[in-house]
């Protein structure tokens, strides 16, 4: 969390007030972040399961999180945004989403390796399947296994059914996500059975709470 954070700063950007709560203030603050412990803002720092975060893992911490009952809706607050930071080689591994749209931008540091599949007439995974992806606005396809190579201020759009894997090349990279409602604990589909959150051992009392530990620590 402080090397993260760090980073984050480093880049001009600052993260909100409620980022640097302790636990017991989240808890004296509960009743009126309801919404946000709902939506699952804040930081969030996953292994998948892999136990091996330089090599496979994700540093993401939420900033804002619509309702799916909007989305649903059609009107309301349908829309999420992220900080992502991916490590030099470090593997978030190949996925999709059913519902989410999201812009994945290269905030800063160093070059962003996307690799794309396209999706069978299923939506499952397909090693043969290229696409069409928007890359700054501009429509670009892309044959099985492309791998996309966005710099500082460069994004390329994902749409529902766009399998993607990203790591950082040549160093760290600090990333943006802005999409559609996001929800993880149902809306992300790895290609290979994984976990989406860490099992954390803990041997210190926590700084901050992970989104994962609102459930046991909030209720």
């Amino acid at each position: 969390m402080a090397e993260a954070d760090e980073m984050i700063r480093a880049f001009g950007f600052t993260l909100p007030p409620f980022a640097y709560w302790t636990p017991d203030e989240f808890r004296a603050h509960a009743e009126e972040a309801q919404a946000l412990i709902e939506a699952r803002c804040g930081w969030d720092i996953t292994d998948y399961g892999a136990d091996d975060f330089d090599r496979m893992g994700l540093f993401l911490f939420t900033l804002r999180n619509g309702r799916i009952a909007d989305l649903q809706r059609g009107s309301g607050m349908c829309y999420a945004e992220k900080l992502l930071i991916s490590k030099q080689d470090q593997l978030s591994p190949m996925h999709t989403h059913v519902v989410k749209a999201e812009d994945i931008i290269n905030r800063g540091g160093a070059t962003l390796v996307v690799e794309l599949y396209g999706s069978d007439d299923e939506g499952r995974f397909d090693e043969a399947a290229g696409g069409t992806v928007m890359c700054d606005a501009v429509a670009r396809a892309f044959a099985a296994g492309e791998k996309l190579k966005l710099a500082p201020g460069q994004s390329v759009t994902l749409m529902p059914g766009d399998w993607h894997a990203f790591w950082g090349e040549g160093g760290d990279v600090l990333i943006g996500e802005v999409s559609t409602v996001n929800d993880d604990e149902t809306d992300n589909v790895f290609r290979d059975p994984i976990g989406r959150f860490a099992e954390v051992e803990e041997d210190v009392a926590p700084t901050h709470l992970l989104v994962s530990d609102y459930e046991k620590w909030l209720r």
